[in-house]
């Protein structure tokens, strides 16, 4: 018997917390998936850090745990983020979907958008299921510096060597610290 859809969008708690950029690309991904037209430019434009900034500065996203960028977003914010661009692609606006959202409870919230992701959620679904049964593929172990790796799982479009190449250098360099190059 297949999962219902609310079980599998519970199953994406597990990748919580979130920082904005996480949440974003995260909430992105799955709106994406379940092929939904957006129906005006609001609707198609891409999730992104400040687009939840703006949600949280404007009511429609609770306030993060913590502040800046030690900020962090959990499920009841993916659930708010996924319910906001669904019905924006719906062709609804900013003010009605805050009015909605203020009305809606924890469970009913989740219901609703799993419904609307419900194919997406199936097919990922599927898509885990069938990864899961596969013999689980090994990780990369990328030496940046004395005590710190980087770990790309092998089976990823990141896992090319002029990709894990850039990813190393950038961590170097974000460490500003010449004797570790």
């Amino acid at each position: 018997m297949a999962e219902s859809p609310v079980a599998l969008l519970r199953a994406h708690a597990k990748h919580a917390p979130w920082n904005a950029r996480g949440l974003a690309a995260h909430a992105t991904a799955l709106v994406d998936a379940a092929g939904m037209r957006p129906t005006n430019a609001s609707a198609r434009a891409a999730l992104s850090a400040r687009a939840v900034r703006f949600y949280v500065a404007n009511g429609l996203l609770d306030h993060p745990q913590g502040k800046g960028t030690a900020a962090t977003y959990h499920y009841r914010h993916l659930l708010q983020l996924l319910a906001i661009k669904t019905r924006q692609r719906e062709g609804q606006t900013l003010e009605t979907i805050k009015s909605e959202l203020s009305e809606l409870t924890g469970e009913l919230l989740e219901r609703r958008v799993a419904q609307s992701l419900a194919p997406a959620l199936t097919a990922a679904a599927d898509k885990v299921a069938a990864r899961d049964e596969e013999s689980a593929a090994p990780w990369l172990r990328i030496a940046v510096a004395d005590g710190i790796e980087l770990h790309v799982r092998n089976d990823v479009a990141a896992a090319r060597d002029d990709a894990l190449t850039a990813m190393r250098e950038a961590v170097r360099a974000a460490l500003g610290r010449e004797d570790i190059r």
